[in-house]
């Protein structure tokens, strides 16, 4: 009797395990349309105080249940043109720490100047993508949707 119950908790054990492992590991590789659909993107210009157009950066979330960590280079499609950026990087240990239902998650964040020579290519561009990568080989590479393209072409007006 209790060898059978043994059994039959670790059988249970066995495909909860199996189950939470292929929800973290199929979020981590998760699919999506464009970038800000498959991470949280932040991208703001800066000026002079005349109003002429300074530079401009992009700031990265990407939370994964995985510990790999982003690679400090990023790239910027412009119609097929392509801009290289160094960034900067930052994994933050789990959010747990704070948010409990977050417990297992690590932020990853990437922090990148655009070069200045993208600026206008990317105010007339008809497709922006970008590209960044992760240490264990993965490549995160997704255009941005329309209202972003425009929210960033806005930006370098």
């Amino acid at each position: 009797m209790y060898k059978r119950i043994l059994i039959a908790v670790g059988l249970l054990l066995m495909l909860a395990g199996i189950f939470g492992f292929s929800y973290m590991y199929s979020y981590d590789h998760r699919t999506a349309e464009s970038l800000s659909a498959y991470c949280r993107i932040d991208f703001q210009s800066s000026h002079t105080e005349s109003g002429a157009l300074e530079g401009a950066v992009l700031t990265i979330w990407d939370s994964r249940y995985g510990t790999e960590k982003l690679l400090p280079q990023a790239v910027l499609y412009t119609d097929g043109t392509a801009w290289e950026m160094v960034a900067t990087i930052k994994q933050l240990p789990p959010p747990g720490e704070t948010d409990p239902s977050n417990r297992f998650k690590n932020e990853n964040k990437l922090f990148c100047e655009l070069p200045k020579a993208s600026l206008k290519a990317v105010r007339n561009a008809d497709e922006v993508r970008v590209r960044y990568y992760y240490e264990d080989g993965q490549t995160i590479d997704l255009p941005l949707n329309a209202p972003d393209l425009e929210y960033w072409k806005a930006q370098l007006q």
